[in-house]
């Protein structure tokens, strides 16, 4: 889920080749946040931390607090998404619930559009923002990845996954597309901000006289496969891990179908604002916990995303 991200400004999206996701189910969408009562969060965190081996290097306010405030555009399965119930689920929110274990904090999910989560970072609304976004220069240094100027504060990444950016299309009908300079002269829906809005913008500029790529963008991917799905659109573009999960799940695997290679391999990172070091490093301790004891690699091979599996937690590897 990269503005300019395995795989939202998801600018540069992951190549890895990521195994079809084989969940199945009905999602059902909500524009609200998980709700969470403060009283019994604060309660289960204080206790937990008793007991969490790395509790001490969180900063004093979290601790206290017994929360993580994490900002989500929950419309990207299967990295997060509603289930049935309406509760938040998917690879993110299961990785989160084994580094609030480590940390000894609850991890609160706070839906929010994908191209709104860094300013809400910067703003502290959130702590952190965890949403399927590619690790990025241009992230990391607060530019607009279209007209590189410096746009705010930037941000710190640490590394968790690595994905890459798919085309699909109507099952059955691929308009003669497999390849990006394929999309030259017809629609593209994508989700706005993320690495495959960019790279269509990129490409577009380079289509001639083909003719430009028509690009509608949605605030999030399922807006975008429901036009498709609807015959508005020629193709659409994410992340290979929910490109993947579209194809596998809706209409039952007879909506969609994915063409070409993956493209722009790069890693899905958890963002922490500039200057927060401490929560950064208490983070990078935790993932890295997570992937020593196993709980890391079983929540991946839920999901069946085992392909974009890393062994180490990396802070700003995005380029």
């Amino acid at each position: 889920m990269t503005a300019s991200t395995l795989c939202r400004t998801a600018a540069k999206s992951r190549i890895a080749a990521v195994c079809a996701v084989a969940v199945a189910g009905t999602l059902l969408l909500t524009a609200c946040g998980d709700q969470t009562d403060s009283a019994s969060t604060k309660e289960s965190g204080a206790a937990a931390t008793k007991d969490a081996p790395l509790a001490d290097l969180l900063p004093k306010a979290i601790k206290d607090k017994g929360e993580i405030k994490v900002g989500s555009d929950i419309a990207y399965p299967p990295v997060e998404f509603k289930d049935e119930s309406g509760k938040t689920v998917g690879i993110d929110p299961d990785l989160a619930d084994a580094l609030g274990k480590q940390l000894g904090v609850k991890f609160v999910f706070e839906n929010g559009t994908f191209d709104t989560l860094l300013t809400g970072l910067r703003s502290k609304r959130y702590d952190l923002a965890m949403s399927a976004m590619t690790d990025t220069k241009d992230r990391q240094e607060g530019v607009d990845s279209e007209t590189k100027k410096k746009v705010g504060e930037g941000v710190d990444f640490i590394d968790y996954f690595t994905a890459g950016v798919s085309i699909y299309t109507k099952k059955g009908d691929d308009k003669g597309i497999s390849t990006w300079s394929d999309l030259c002269g017809k629609k593209l829906v994508v989700q706005r901000g993320t690495v495959s809005h960019d790279l269509a913008k990129a490409e577009s500029a380079k289509c001639g006289s083909k003719g430009k790529i028509s690009i509608e963008a949605f605030d999030n991917d399922l807006e975008a496969q429901t036009r498709l799905r609807g015959g508005g659109a020629d193709a659409g573009s994410s992340d290979f891990p929910v490109a993947a999960y579209a194809v596998k799940t809706s209409g039952g695997g007879k909506d969609f179908q994915l063409v070409g290679e993956q493209v722009e391999a790069a890693p899905y990172g958890i963002a922490v604002a500039k200057g927060n070091d401490e929560l950064t490093k208490a983070i990078e301790a935790a993932l890295n916990a997570v992937i020593k004891n196993g709980e890391y690699d079983k929540v991946i091979a839920k999901w069946g995303v085992e392909a974009g599996a890393v062994t180490e937690a990396k802070i700003n590897g995005g380029s």
